[in-house]
């Protein structure tokens, strides 16, 4: 009898656990997001206007600004309006470091031809015979390369279960094995301790199932 019920209450926390998590996260972003309806007028607020609040509305200003926003500076009047507050902001001391990195950090992840966050790979770390798995940040890591006379590849090596710390490595891309996972894949696999391996099918594997059936004897 215990046994079965405890079967039963993990079959329910399975069940139940991803559900609160998602409900909780969703609505976390949901009202932070909603915050950004404090900018509005007082008197052009849901509340002032409806009598209520809805909530989700702060989400469709924050896409209504970002496509604006993206709209003004794609024109001509819009890019030399931008590279003149660039000037601006980068002759401003301790504020042009902070502004100049983040825009570099934009700029790197949100490019069609980035290579950041864009394969999963595993690297021998922290020894030889030990794998970890790290994530290709660059390509192109200038003075590096040079210096030491490697083709290697800049990898961040993130911490479990919280991978927003790691390791920055300059590792020989022979030393590297791509692997065909995704990256949400890998992020999720580093962040359930390893508990939630991606499904793989093997290049044999693969190509046996397209195989056509072979005929019985």
């Amino acid at each position: 009898m215990l046994k079965t019920l405890r079967k039963y209450l993990v079959t329910g926390l399975i069940l139940w656990i991803p559900l609160l998590v998602t409900f909780l996260v969703v609505r976390f972003l949901i009202r932070f997001v909603d915050q950004l309806l404090l900018l509005l007028p007082e008197p052009w607020r849901p509340e002032a206007l409806l009598g209520f609040s809805i909530p989700g509305l702060g989400l469709l200003l924050a896409l209504g600004i970002l496509i604006v926003t993206g709209l003004f500076a794609a024109n001509f009047a819009g890019r030399r309006l931008v590279e003149l507050g660039d000037r601006i902001v980068n002759r401003i001391p301790l504020v042009n470091g902070i502004y100049s990195g983040a825009k570099q950090v934009a700029e790197t992840l949100f490019s069609d031809h980035s290579t950041a966050f864009k394969r999963v790979l595993l690297v021998e770390f922290p020894r030889k015979g030990v794998w970890s798995m790290c994530f290709q940040t660059s390509e192109s890591v200038g003075e590096l390369q040079a210096r030491t006379e490697e083709d290697v590849v800049c990898v961040f090596l993130p911490t479990t279960p919280n991978p927003t710390s790691g390791y920055l490595l300059f590792v020989p891309s022979k030393e590297l094995v791509p692997l065909d996972m995704r990256v949400d894949e890998g992020l999720r696999m580093i962040i359930s301790l390893g508990v939630a391996v991606p499904r793989w099918t093997s290049p044999d594997a693969a190509k046996a199932s397209l195989a056509p059936p072979r005929e019985g004897l």
